[in-house]
């Protein structure tokens, strides 16, 4: 599912052209205003983080925020974490540039929360203490389960991390009428700077506080566009839906299905892995199980994701007036001149219901969305960027390779330089991965959580006969089969908008893995436990279920 759609409207009119060139103009016309608002709120979360600093002394209060938090405020936070800068950008432009099918992002996102609510929350938050390998730790050799949990968890948060900086790069550059590759790779260091500066400085406590921040934010902002376009309509949902296909360019079929996902045979089974992708997957994402971590109990936990639910159910409800609501105000054609892979839709419609170009209004709600969806991605980031440095450092450091004798301050420090490490790495690969749509990169985050993770994680809560063998399997057979698979498709040679270009050497037709990897995933956790006879992993099985189901004995 590349979605730099620059093929579909390689030959955008010059009406197009002129107005993506006004917005941007606009933008860098109030840079003052824009400037102001972003450094507002950085100045806002770096008050938060030094403030969380001061209370951040052991390794509990660094991993899960001295599990503090209630049930409500978790529940905030996850949807700050979950609500990303592929829900507010990625999939507005999606919803712009191909209607129906755009929304079946937001639906996927959105069902996925029903498998974390009643598979994982309240056993992870009843077995675990700080990462998902504890989960599966409990009962398995520590190491070799350790190791593959951790480079799994690295893994999935770097290709998460990679969506949100290049909707960074995308989003500061229409604003401030910046152009060049340069210019983008200055912000994607800046926004890097930043979201290691926010874990390795406030760890969990202050990034729980700047998600909670930007939660609030981004749904007041979206509230306001979407009330905005309802008014441009006078709440006549029809309308606007007609006015959108007119404007879309495609008529009729831009509110059916298959404009995207049905034109082929393959073009089906990409819908279907894609939605296998986002259904399963967020119950294997790290930077979200490790925020059931951060409440006191399992009630607690339950209550996190049924207000989650709400939020997160509520907010995509409101995708559907900013991607249509864009494609009717302000035109497919000049979304895809402005941003081919329509990641600015967002903001463009904020300035078109604000007043338009040229108006104090439409520049005044351009900036106050654009910082919001700036907030978005510097507060996801530091939730991605601080559950894979807590794994290097809990499992890999501590576990793996200081073999349980690092004290609580070595391994807090170990996962301060781990930010430093992994920022550094999410840096280099964003600056290489600007033409894909952001929400394109955060499906493959969840093809591979759901191919390495979900079946693992599963597999020990639920089955006795599981054993180290069989969670290793599951673990690099879902992760090797996803990352190789995408290697060879055609979203990195061959496709219409590859990663590499002037090459082709794609021999998988399909650009999301799932369909493939998460089979995978299940069968290589069957086949290694079955092949073993390591049976030592039954003894604590009947512990490990009383432990999840009730919460005796549980940290």
């Amino acid at each position: 599912m590349t979605v730099a759609v620059g093929s579909a409207f390689h030959a955008a009119s010059p009406t197009a052209s002129h107005a993506a060139v006004s917005y941007t103009a606009q933008a860098g016309g109030h840079r003052a205003l824009t400037i102001s608002l972003f450094v507002a709120f950085v100045l806002v979360t770096l008050y938060i983080t030094f403030w969380a600093s001061r209370q951040t002394r052991t390794a509990t209060d660094f991993y899960a925020a001295g599990r503090s938090f209630s049930g409500v405020q978790n529940g905030i936070a996850i949807a700050g974490d979950y609500m990303s800068a592929a829900s507010f950008l990625g999939i507005a432009g999606l919803i712009a540039l191909f209607g129906y099918d755009g929304f079946l992002y937001s639906i996927g996102f959105l069902v996925a929360w029903l498998v974390a609510l009643l598979l994982v929350a309240e056993l992870m938050r009843n077995s675990g203490r700080f990462t998902m390998a504890d989960v599966l730790a409990f009962r398995m050799r520590q190491r070799p389960v350790r190791t593959a949990a951790g480079v799994s968890t690295i893994v999935v948060s770097i290709f998460y991390l990679l969506a949100q900086m290049v909707g960074a790069g995308s989003l500061v550059a229409l604003l401030l009428g910046v152009k060049g590759a340069v210019a983008q790779n200055i912000v994607i260091v800046a926004v890097g700077a930043l979201m290691i500066f926010y874990v390795t400085v406030g760890g969990m406590k202050g990034t729980t506080w700047v998600q909670i921040v930007k939660a609030v934010l981004l749904m007041a902002g979206t509230t306001l566009v979407t009330l905005l376009v309802l008014v441009k309509f006078d709440f006549n949902v029809s309308a606007l839906l007609s006015t959108a296909a007119e404007q879309s360019g495609k008529g009729a079929a831009y509110l059916e299905p298959g404009l995207k996902y049905g034109a082929t045979a393959t073009s089906k089974l990409d819908f279907l892995s894609l939605a296998l992708a986002l259904v399963l997957g967020t119950a294997g994402l790290p930077h979200i199980l490790i925020r059931f971590y951060t409440v006191p109990n399992a009630k607690a936990a339950r209550k996190s994701v049924v207000w989650a639910i709400g939020i997160i159910g509520t907010f995509y409800l409101m995708t559907l007036a900013l991607g249509f609501g864009a494609a009717a105000l302000v035109g497919s054609k000049a979304i895809a001149a402005s941003n081919k892979a329509g990641n600015t839709a967002a903001p463009l419609l904020a300035e078109a219901v604000g007043g338009g170009a040229g108006s104090t209004g439409g520049a005044v709600l351009l900036a106050v969305i654009s910082a919001v969806a700036f907030a978005t991605i510097l507060a996801v980031v530091a939730g991605l960027t601080l559950a894979s440095s807590s794994s290097f450092a809990h499992d890999l450091y501590a576990n793996v390779i200081r073999k349980g004798q690092a004290s609580e301050a070595d391994e807090v420090r170990a996962a301060r330089i781990a930010a430093f490490v992994i920022g550094a790495i999410s840096i280099v690969l964003s600056i290489f991965a600007q033409k894909l749509n952001v929400a394109f990169l955060v499906a493959l985050a969840f093809a591979v959580a759901a191919s390495a993770n979900l079946p693992t994680i599963l597999y020990s809560l639920f089955w006795k006969r599981f054993n180290t063998t069989g969670a290793v399997w599951s673990i690099y057979g879902g992760l090797i089969s996803s990352v190789v698979l995408v290697i060879f498709s055609p979203v990195v040679s061959g496709g219409k908008t590859p990663l590499i270009s002037g090459a082709d050497f794609h021999w998988f037709p399909l650009e999301n893995p799932g369909i493939v990897s998460i089979p995978l995933g299940f069968l290589c956790g069957w086949l290694g436990t079955v092949l073993s006879k390591d049976r030592s992993s039954e003894e604590k099985y009947a512990e490990l279920e009383v432990r999840a189901l009730t919460g005796v004995g549980a940290h």
